[in-house]
């Protein structure tokens, strides 16, 4: 990561003059104390880095401390704000309603706050989308739901309609809930309400069950998701071992990164295998995943195996390209192709097998979220609410070094977090699965 070439600057509406009303609305706040821009948070605290950057002196980007501000922008009596969830399910998206919800109201005393119904369609007259109130009332218990009460759609919108809504609604904040193609889109809104010269904030709540939102430590629903996976390893594992030579085979979310898949390996350690898109396999030939799991089954009569939807696509490059209605690529089945090259080779060595596939992702998407996704995603709905009424516009809030913090759209969108292939991460991957660098390396598997 080049830190230096990332600029950390959040643009705001204007000054902000009037006082925050959140000490006296929220009961017992004797001892809240509001965060100030001169609040930071380095980006890169490894402290040799640190110190080789004093000896070059040179800077240190750091990350705006998100909360709620003394002085705020907006006046709360006379303010409407909207929320949108678009792309995909994930856990926590209705949490995430709620606590922004709940903080517009009772501790800023919003009057009017709106749901946009299916994503960014909402916003187009065409579709005839209504927008939905969202009270307190409304959004008491919707934290016991999967999905979205708002509904989703994937998609690009016309951004002049959307700002014409915007201006139409008299919205003031909207509050933008999606993965990168959202943010992407949040972006396009901030440069034509800039180009309208309107003072409308746009405050994004990075969405990515994948964990692979660039400069956000995590995102919610990952943990959720690490959870509910652990649950699918353990089925795979019992089947596999139920069987000669059984092979339990799971498909996990990761298009762009594996951190689900190596998180849930790590923490359900009944796994031989897993394959990401940060790292290569072959299937064929020496080294190759075939006959490592031949090897395997040879000595321990089965086999797990862990593939995220991203890894392996090189096997693909020759199938026509296409793309789902986000622009995304869409992905091959790397699952289905695995389960049938593994049946193929294994008969061609007369070799019994019986292959169980697994697919959770579906499952794992539209559940609730578990408590601790519960208590992140309370944090980062009112941390959006603290930023939006602070008049800031264009950034997401995002977590960094055990700091919720303001991350520019600018800095993150379009980039991808990784699995680092030297990392501790992957390095205890292959410390739990023994699987190397799918050749032979004499570790005694247990599992």
């Amino acid at each position: 990561m080049d830190i230096d070439s990332i600029d950390t600057t959040v643009p705001t509406l204007g000054q902000s003059k009037i006082q925050s009303p959140v000490r006296a609305n929220i009961k017992d706040a004797r001892e809240l104390f509001f965060v100030s821009d001169q609040n930071r948070v380095l980006i890169d605290i490894d402290l040799a880095n640190l110190e080789d950057r004093i000896r070059h002196n040179c800077k240190f980007p750091s990350f705006e401390v998100a909360g709620p501000r003394e002085k705020i922008y907006f006046d709360p009596s006379k303010l409407r704000c909207a929320l949108v969830t678009c792309g995909g399910l994930c856990p926590g998206l209705n949490d995430i309603i709620r606590s922004i919800v709940l903080e517009l109201y009772h501790a800023y005393g919003v009057p009017k706050i709106y749901g946009v119904r299916y994503g960014l369609q909402g916003f187009i007259p065409k579709y005839g989308h209504d927008f939905q109130s969202l009270t307190p009332k409304s959004v008491t218990n919707i934290h016991n739901m999967g999905g979205t009460i708002l509904g989703s759609s994937r998609g690009p919108q016309s951004i002049e309609e959307i700002v014409d809504c915007l201006e139409r609604m008299d919205i003031r904040i909207l509050f933008m809930i999606g993965g990168d193609g959202t943010l992407r889109a949040a972006s396009l809104i901030v440069n034509e309400i800039t180009e309208r010269n309107l003072k409308i904030s746009v405050v994004g709540v990075p969405k990515t069950i994948d964990n692979d939102i660039y400069l956000v430590a995590r995102s919610f629903g990952f943990e959720t998701a690490v959870s509910v996976a652990t649950q699918a390893i353990v089925a795979a594992h019992n089947e596999a071992k139920g069987y000669p030579n059984g092979i339990g085979l799971i498909k996990l979310m990761g298009r762009y990164s594996g951190f689900i898949a190596a998180s849930a390996a790590i923490a359900q350690q009944d796994v031989n295998f897993v394959l990401i898109p940060e790292v290569d396999f072959d299937l064929h030939g020496n080294g190759g995943l075939l006959a490592a799991i031949e090897e395997r089954l040879k000595d321990r009569k089965h086999a797990v195996i862990i593939v995220a939807e991203g890894a392996g696509q090189k096997f693909f490059r020759d199938k026509t390209e296409a793309r789902d209605e986000s622009g995304n690529v869409r992905l091959m089945d790397i699952g289905l192709y695995l389960k049938k090259e593994l049946l193929a080779y294994l008969k061609s060595k007369n070799m019994e097998t019986t292959v169980k596939y697994i697919d959770p992702s579906y499952m794992i998407r539209s559940l609730p979220s578990n408590a601790s996704d519960n208590v992140y995603c309370s944090f980062l709905g009112r941390d959006a609410v603290h930023a939006g009424m602070a008049g800031k516009t264009g950034l997401l809030v995002g977590h960094w070094n055990n700091h919720f913090v303001h991350v520019p759209m600018s800095a993150s969108v379009g980039k991808h977090k990784q699995v680092d292939p030297n990392g501790t991460l992957w390095l205890n991957v292959l410390a739990v699965t023994g699987q190397g660098g799918l050749k032979s390396n004499g570790i005694d598997l247990e599992s």
